[in-house]
């Protein structure tokens, strides 16, 4: 899709009060943000909410990320890409993901085995449905090597959560040249250390207690004692970007030399979601002239 510059991932763009949702859409897009991406791992009324942004849109991209395969089958999920794609060609970026043991298991123990063949048979599916997802029209969640390679091979290219730099270049010489990578970077916009080390904790906490995260992270260079207590500082600040706009949009900088082709941006502290959850566009606003250009 040529997906370029760097993005917005919010949760509160999907479950936000619908109104000011797309008044904060629109902005975003004339701010010059790239893409708007919005969880789906909670599974819900996704590509209705998706449409929402596309509607307030002119040209932006609006992404999952990502769906969450076990919560959506692939003939639904195919009839909403192409619901949304014949109203918005061209604009629609279908993140899948096949989501962690511990949340599908939660409910149904036993359900989640065998991500890479599932992930490969939904594919299959998304291939063979009518219409088909296209493979350029759609990204993995993918953080290890298999995964990677298979969004390599059966999609657009990558989109990995909780990535930073080190990850990114990783994913990079997986993927090879053409792929597109883009990569999600956790940020703090602030600087005092101690309070931005808090949020960081705070934003990280439910991710060290899933394995896909934790080995991930030990895969790029962090140990056991890093996921202790909550996380070392080394883990946080080498995991979420903390500072002024200028250490901000120096953390994206090295995700492009890396090898990124987009980089969207989520501000932790701000995970709160439902109608009364207050969108942060005075942060977002602060940080797009440092950011809009980057990797242009």
């Amino acid at each position: 899709m040529g997906l370029g510059g760097v993005g917005v991932w919010s949760g509160q763009l999907r479950f936000g009060d619908r109104g000011a949702v797309a008044e904060a859409a629109a902005e975003l897009e004339s701010l010059g943000y790239t893409a708007l991406w919005v969880p789906g791992g909670a599974g819900g009324p996704v590509f209705d909410d998706c449409r929402a942004l596309l509607d307030a849109t002119r040209g932006v991209t609006v992404a999952t990320g990502v769906l969450n395969l076990w919560m959506h089958t692939p003939d639904e999920t195919a009839a909403g890409h192409a619901a949304l794609t014949a109203d918005h060609p061209g604009r629609f970026l279908l993140g899948l993901g096949v989501s962690h043991a511990p949340l599908v298991d939660r409910d149904e123990p036993g359900r989640y085995r065998r991500p890479l063949a599932t992930t490969r048979a939904y594919l299959d599916a998304l291939d063979a449905a009518q219409p088909p997802v296209p493979a350029g029209e759609r990204v993995l969640a993918a953080l290890g090597p298999q995964m990677l390679a298979l969004a390599r091979e059966r999609a657009a290219g990558a989109h990995p959560y909780i990535a930073n730099p080190d990850h990114t270049r990783f994913a990079r010489e997986v993927l090879g040249d053409g792929p597109l990578l883009a990569p999600e970077q956790p940020v703090v916009f602030g600087t005092d250390r101690d309070a931005a080390l808090a949020t960081a904790r705070g934003h990280l906490a439910i991710y060290l207690g899933l394995p896909n995260y934790v080995n991930n992270w030990r895969r790029i260079g962090f140990t056991d004692d890093d996921f202790a207590d909550g996380g070392s500082d080394r883990l946080l600040e080498g995991i979420v970007a903390w500072g002024d706009e200028a250490a901000i949009a120096g953390r994206v900088a090295e995700h492009f030399a890396a090898g990124a082709d987009h980089v969207c941006i989520q501000l932790a502290g701000t995970r709160a979601t439902g109608p009364d959850a207050a969108l942060p566009l005075d942060t977002w606003r602060r940080l797009a002239p440092a950011l809009v250009g980057l990797g242009a």
